[in-house]
């Protein structure tokens, strides 16, 4: 599905998600939404898109400390 075509649109659309991810707890909504609709703002807005971007870099980092740990603990299996 495409983003909507207006500015208001998009912002309804990335506000709504959001809203809807810091409601997760509930049945129906997850808060898996709370990132999609941070993507979809950062189209938009500087702010959101910083967020983004940090957190993007934040979890690369930490999956390359998670693997390099792997690393070494096969390491010390293999003596």
């Amino acid at each position: 599905m495409p983003f909507p075509q207006s500015k208001a649109g998009r912002v309804a659309v990335g506000a709504g998600l959001v809203a809807g991810g810091c409601l997760g707890f509930l049945p129906v909504l997850g808060f898996w939404m709370v990132p999609l609709g941070l993507v979809v703002l950062s189209h938009d807005f500087a702010t959101a898109r910083r967020i983004r971007r940090r957190s993007g870099v934040k979890l690369a980092r930490l999956g390359l400390r998670y693997r390099q740990w792997r690393q070494k603990g096969r390491a010390d299996n293999a003596r």
